[in-house]
């Protein structure tokens, strides 16, 4: 008996371990497959850059193609299904069901006499032992077709929330783009002066290097010659390093693969952008259409409709039933047959619960007020401190313009001066490495310039695209942004 009774326990203990859940690692092939389909996928059906870049293109690429982008359409696709569910929730609910029912014995019963105690009829049926049944039932509830309408009058709300949040990421990006790509026009213009530099002081230390060796001059004053086109090679790599990203940076944004080689649309001027709108104008704008105060008037219409759907549970629910049947069951006189009914339902426990409930979704509306003036003070700051940031930026670009003229002016003197052998080279390379880096403060200055325009126009909240396009071309995008930045500049 004990032998069985292990054997019991042995057998129970293997089929449990054979039950268990167990997960295995994704092999490495496998990783290799998917990040081979991502690389495709990634990039796959864009159209190709048709020669140089604009700024227009790139923020319409961004637009296009960014995979964050792509996201938050994706989630706003999705809120748009939900809703879709939330709207089937009005209708009734229909069941059907259809099946065989059997028994492994005949379903008889008698009757008892409550005075005697005595059997007073023999045993009968009136069921088959074997039968077949159907039913379709539908059932609606005018209590949860109010509150389901409720919910999805908040559903809705919530794909409006979604928009608001893909317009805020469409803001960002553009944003981004337009100081990424800014900086890669920096880039493009000065990187091969850097490398023409860094070549000719590169010569010079070898010829430096050279005396040295020869021990011809004094050498002292070699030393501290090669110590200075040291210096000058460091602060040229520098410079290099901190340009030669921005190209990077700027297509991972428009989402091209980040080896592409594309150049940039430069016209080599220098244009400073106005502002026509005024500053009041701005604020109106800035409270009526950013993002983040849409979203919170949603969130606070959807607390108040909670507040109305708790004060709706509290009514009694006024249901309709209606179905048809069917029983193969030979002893029925009637095969099929048709019921319905109107009842009332009341859960009072709502009755109980409902104040509380109430209570807390009207301090959901109140949150949600007292959130959206706080967030409104804070974009009336960031509108303010944008504002700001244009004005000093362009302060600030055209002083850092004014001193690269100035010192290409003293590099032509210096280069003059070199061709006469009244200087020796060092003085000429420091001449132009301090050409350069005025080059380069001017370029980011101008980079910084158009960022803080960016922002400002952000700040406010800003659509430079319309509702609707003929197409979702690149040119067409492009144009768009064009137009629309071109008429908010106006005040149109």
């Amino acid at each position: 008996m004990a032998y069985k009774k292990q054997l019991s326990i042995s057998i129970l203990a293997l089929l449990i371990s054979g039950c268990a859940v167990t997960s295995q690692p994704i092999d490495r092939q496998a990783s290799l497959q998917r990040a081979e389909l991502d690389m495709v996928l990634m990039f796959k059906d864009q159209e190709p850059l048709p020669g140089p870049l604009t700024l227009h293109q790139a923020m319409a690429r961004a637009v296009k193609y960014n995979l964050e982008a792509r996201l938050k359409l994706m989630e706003e696709a999705m809120a748009e299904r939900q809703l879709d569910l939330a709207n089937f929730d009005l209708l009734p609910r229909i069941t059907a069901q259809a099946g065989y029912v059997g028994r492994s014995n005949v379903s008889a019963s008698s009757s008892e006499s409550i005075e005697t105690g005595t059997q007073s009829l023999e045993p009968s049926t009136s069921q088959e032992q074997h039968r077949q049944v159907a039913d379709l039932n539908m059932v609606w509830n005018v209590l949860d077709f109010g509150v389901g309408y409720l919910s999805a009058k908040q559903q809705a709300d919530q794909r409006l929330i979604m928009q608001e949040r893909r317009r805020k990421v469409l803001h960002t990006i553009t944003q981004d783009v337009r100081s990424a790509y800014w900086q890669a026009v920096a880039a493009e213009r000065l990187l091969q002066q850097i490398d023409q530099l860094l070549a000719r002081v590169a010569q010079a230390r070898q010829d430096s290097s050279r005396l040295q060796q020869q021990k011809l001059g004094d050498m002292v004053q070699n030393l501290s010659y090669q110590r200075s086109l040291i210096e000058a090679t460091r602060r040229l790599e520098e410079q290099r390093r901190a340009l030669s990203l921005a190209k990077t940076r700027l297509a991972a944004l428009i989402n091209l693969p980040l080896d592409s080689n594309f150049t940039l649309a430069d016209t080599g001027h220098y244009e400073v952008p106005e502002v026509a709108v005024p500053l009041h104008q701005l604020e109106q704008d800035a409270l009526a259409s950013r993002p983040e105060l849409r979203e919170q008037d949603y969130q606070s219409r959807i607390s108040a409709t909670e507040t109305r759907k708790a004060m709706l549970r509290l009514l009694p629910g006024l249901e309709f039933s209606a179905g048809g049947h069917y029983d193969s069951n030979d002893f029925l006189s009637n095969n099929s047959w048709a019921d319905y009914g109107v009842k009332i339902t009341w859960n009072l426990f709502n009755v109980l619960s409902g104040p509380a409930a109430i209570k807390a979704a009207k301090a959901g509306e109140q949150v949600a007020t007292a959130k959206r003036q706080a967030m409104s003070m804070a974009v009336l700051a960031q509108l303010y401190v944008a504002n700001a940031n244009f004005n000093e930026a362009r302060r600030q670009f055209a002083t850092s313009q004014e001193l690269a003229g100035l010192d290409e002016q003293i590099v032509i003197q210096l280069r003059n001066r070199h061709q006469a052998q009244a200087i020796g080279e060092l003085e000429l390379i420091q001449g132009e490495l301090n050409n350069l880096q005025a080059k380069l403060r001017r370029d980011l200055a101008y980079a910084d310039l158009r960022n803080a325009y960016a922002q400002l126009f952000v700040s406010a909240g800003a659509d430079l695209l319309p509702e609707t396009l003929p197409d979702a071309s690149i040119d067409t995008l492009a144009q768009a942004l064009a137009t629309g930045e071109q008429q908010w500049q106006q005040g149109i």
